[in-house]
């Protein structure tokens, strides 16, 4: 495998799990990016954030990454309230949807990060401080010449451990088997993490279904759900577990 190229500081450029590109835009996601941004975006600066003092109140955290269009976060955020959530999302109409939602739905327990996640997770968020991590169906990078810029590799999930408090969890979810197959195996070889469940989870009642979910499972199409818990403690936010098959 040819090694990426050096940035300017002669550092190798890391792999990204993401590529960034020009979607369109309505007329309602570029207000809502113009108007709602400077509330419900985070600055990125590299330097640990005290998020107690962005909601303005002591709560659990919950992470989401790669959030897409924002339907299922919003849903989640407004389902619990007593949490705090952040989502981290690269792609401005992704961005732009979630805050017409957050507007649309009144929510004031959700903000943003518009943001690489590894540099967000590395320098804003503190070790042991996440009552949660949400992964939902990250990119498959379906071709093996690819399957390097899987987001949930062993360095990354070993991160998403150092920033999980004892007894928070990391809860992923993928349609399609293969990766379901190595997160399993990723995940279960993370010394930090134990597995809720045997093999793969029952889809917890706070994880909505979306449009494309439905149609694939009508279709006979698996989704699997993995939820695992940082070692060491009591969970101070555990997710329901529902009694629904996660793979149909």
């Amino acid at each position: 495998m040819t090694a990426p190229p050096p940035d300017q500081a002669g550092r190798r450029a890391a792999i990204r799990s993401y590529v960034v590109r020009a979607g369109r835009m309505g007329s309602g996601q570029v207000r809502a990016l113009a108007e709602l941004a400077p509330r419900y975006v985070l600055p990125f600066e590299p330097r640990p954030a005290d998020f107690s003092e962005t909601f303005g109140r002591k709560a659990p955290h919950i992470v989401e990454i790669g959030f897409g269009m924002g339907d299922a976060t919003a849903q989640i955020a407004q389902a619990r309230p007593e949490l705090d959530f952040i989502g981290i999302e690269v792609h401005p109409p992704g961005v732009g949807a979630l805050l017409q939602r957050i507007e649309e739905r009144a929510l004031s327990n959700l903000r943003i990060f518009q943001h690489d996640a590894v540099e967000v997770l590395e320098q804003m968020v503190a070790p042991a401080s996440l009552a949660g991590v949400h992964v939902f169906f990250p990119d498959p990078w379906h071709k093996k010449r690819h399957h390097k810029r899987r987001l949930i590799q062993a360095p990354f999930v070993a991160l998403l451990a150092s920033r999980i408090a004892p007894g928070g969890y990391l809860h992923c979810a993928t349609d399609w088997q293969p990766y379901a197959e190595q997160m399993l195996a990723v995940l279960s070889a993370e010394p930090a993490l134990r597995n809720r469940f045997d093999g793969y989870a029952p889809r917890p009642d706070y994880r909505p279904l979306t449009k494309f979910e439905n149609r694939g499972l009508k279709l006979g199409h698996g989704v699997w759900d993995l939820v695992f818990e940082r070692r060491d403690a009591a969970s101070p936010v555990n997710p329901p577990r529902s009694p629904s098959p996660s793979a149909r």
